[in-house]
């Protein structure tokens, strides 16, 4: 890199009021304008990195740009850059830390050719001359050309826009227009090679073997090249002319329409800057890209794996890494990655394979059927490899498995709750839908079994989204559900520890006929909250506590709240003895009202339908006390 100082040639400033026009669009009149349009550029602040350049092109003995732009007889529109896009064409030079780095006269006759290439001589055109599409031939002897859309810009040989930003400076021998951005001729790009960066957009243009992405940019949305010219930065994902035409087949891209097509190349476009080193170093792992995904806000998810190359979604691997552009970095891949659902995350993630195994064993495929539904959203805990090794279960294996999806909501982790919010595609042999507990008090826990891995969550797809679970989760019992529950902790404890000789933990926990004590599933459990127990004087000793527990079981029925009486009153006997009844609708805050078996009334139902695979659990407000005399 050069390291000679920048040492900028100290002007003498007239000290003027900016000759524009005013708001209504009049210019001043002639006598106002006193100014060349040299001195106007050494008068105004955000213009000495022009006037810098000016001096040091002037250094070789082939130019002489200050004594042509001084002439009184010539007259010139001058694109001016401002003192910001001296700054970022600095940044686009390998090799140039400032303007003293262009030390050589072939530089400097270089430095030369990118200002000329900013003036137009002959006229001098007051931005209401401009029109969309006009070519310019500017001094340099290459065009530029105009754009009208959304405000005057100009658009130089590579594609690349500077807008203006302050129109119509005069001066005595013609008008300046300040823009953001130095324009580059063709000239430039070729002495300057691989050292001068251009936009994503841009480089692209550039490149022969990425045409057909260049028209599909065009062809999906007019906005796309802009947007991949700005100040990002992103990463793009490039498939060549050969992977387009793979992808196309027998269309072409007019048939594709262009709202999916739009939604397919932003797949390709990754926010931030990411190198294929960062990519090596992870390993692989998740990011987002900029398509759409089916919640608010957010976006689809790419699996890149680096054992075999740097492979995306399992279907495109990079053939020319890093890329380097003005506003990110670009990869060159072999095929185009379409957008993908559910199935397609699961079968490209190789730690979800034993999974995948699963889902498809015997040829079976429900599931991926289910899964690649494009009509319905879904939240998907997945189960990484290691997660079946030491699994069993009475279940059977596609009920468990559907234990792990949720029909109807395509869940992110910041829109999970802790709670019985969302209800899985399994059901119980009356089939109804079983809960799932979330607990989000240590990071995401489902029914206390299993957890999101680190860098497992929020895994988007087009139809609904994955989270990667450490363990397997069986259907629940009512016990899996009062042990995961924090609200239901005294009832544990009561359940264990203080009533040791009655083996309440297995028996909630049965998921067929008992041992001759008929006591079978299914159970109906109405389950006391913490706070219930702590309103009692005092926890009875195990005699009685094992009989208000009993209290409060009807066994041999899966008593949910659309099977009591609506609008009125529903028996229902527990295991202690003693009926109980349930009256619709309950008074206050309560869902329903219970009488229990001593004839209190105060009780309430504030929670209903926890479904697990053996019965079903309501939470109450006040433990239930039966007719002990």
């Amino acid at each position: 890199m050069k390291r000679i100082p920048f040492l900028l040639t100290i002007l003498t400033l007239i000290l003027i009021v900016s000759c524009s026009d005013d708001d209504n669009g009049n210019f001043p009149p002639p006598s106002e304008v006193t100014l060349n349009i040299v001195e106007t550029a050494q008068a105004r602040d955000d213009m000495t990195s022009l006037v810098a350049a000016l001096l040091k092109a002037d250094e070789s003995s082939n130019n002489d740009l200050i004594g042509t732009l001084s002439n009184a007889s010539a007259t010139f529109t001058v694109l001016a850059p401002s003192n910001d896009a001296f700054t970022e064409l600095l940044e686009r030079l390998d090799g140039f830390d400032s303007l003293d780095d262009f030390d050589t006269q072939a530089e400097q006759d270089l430095l030369a050719a990118i200002l000329s290439y900013h003036v137009v001589s002959g006229t001098a055109a007051a931005s209401g001359d401009l029109s969309n599409n006009q070519a310019l031939t500017t001094v340099q002897g290459e065009n530029v050309t105009v754009s009208t859309e959304g405000g005057i810009s100009f658009v130089d040989v590579a594609g690349e826009s500077a807008s203006v930003g302050m129109a119509n400076q005069l001066a005595t021998n013609g008008i300046i227009h300040i823009i953001d951005k130095v324009l580059i001729p063709q000239a430039a790009i070729d002495a300057l090679g691989e050292t001068l960066l251009f936009s994503i957009t841009a480089t692209a243009i550039r490149d022969t073997n990425l045409s057909s992405l260049v028209a599909a940019l065009q062809a999906a949305d007019g906005d796309l090249p802009t947007v991949l010219q700005g100040a990002g930065p992103f990463t793009v994902l490039a498939p060549s002319n050969e992977a387009f035409a793979t992808f196309l087949g027998d269309q072409e891209l007019g048939d594709i329409p262009t709202d999916v097509l739009e939604q397919v190349l932003l797949n390709h476009v990754i926010p931030g800057e990411v190198a294929s080193t960062n990519l090596t170093m992870a390993g692989s792992g998740y990011a987002s890209t900029s398509a759409n995904g089916p919640v608010d806000g957010s976006n689809i998810s790419i699996f890149y794996n680096t054992a075999d190359g740097v492979v995306f979604n399992n279907v495109s691997t990079v053939m020319i890494p890093d890329v380097k552009a003005t506003n990110g970095i670009i990869h060159v891949v072999d095929a185009v990655i379409g957008l993908p659902n559910i199935v397609d995350h699961a079968l490209a993630n190789p730690n979800l394979s034993d999974l995948v195994g699963l889902l498809t064993q015997g040829g079976d495929t429900t599931f991926t059927d289910l899964l690649s539904n494009g009509e319905t959203n879904f939240t998907v805990f997945a189960p990484v490899n290691g997660s079946f090794d030491d699994f069993t279960t009475t279940n059977e294996i596609p009920n468990v498995l559907s234990n792990h999806v949720v029909a109807g909501a395509a869940a992110l982790s910041t829109g999970l709750a802790t709670g019985y919010d969302i209800s899985t595609a399994a059901t119980n042999a009356d089939g109804d839908n079983i809960s799932l507990y979330i607990n989000l008090d240590d990071g995401v826990r489902f029914n206390g079994v299993s957890s999101v891995v680190e860098g497992g969550a929020d895994i988007v797809a087009t139809n609904g989204v994955i989270h990667a679970v450490d363990a397997v989760i069986d259907i629940p019992t009512i016990t899996t559900f009062a042990v995961a529950d924090p609200n239901f902790s005294t009832l544990v404890s009561a359940l264990t520890t203080l009533t040791p000789g009655t083996p309440f933990e297995e028996i909630l926990a049965r998921t067929m006929d008992g041992n001759g004590d008929n006591i079978d599933p299914p159970f109906t459990v109405f389950a006391p909250i913490n706070a219930a127990f702590e309103a009692l004087d005092a926890i009875p000793d195990e005699t009685v506590l094992t009989q208000v527990l009993l209290h409060h079981v009807v066994g041999g029925a899966n008593v949910r709240s659309t099977d009591l009486t609506p609008d009125g009153t529903t028996e229902a006997p527990t295991l202690e003895g003693d009926m109980i009844t349930i009256t619709l609708p309950g008074t206050d805050d309560n869902i329903a009202d219970i009488m229990d078996g001593s004839g209190a009334t105060d009780i309430g139902i504030i929670a209903v339908d926890v479904q697990a695979g053996n019965g079903v659990i309501h939470a109450i407000n006040k433990v239930m006390i039966p007719n002990i005399e």
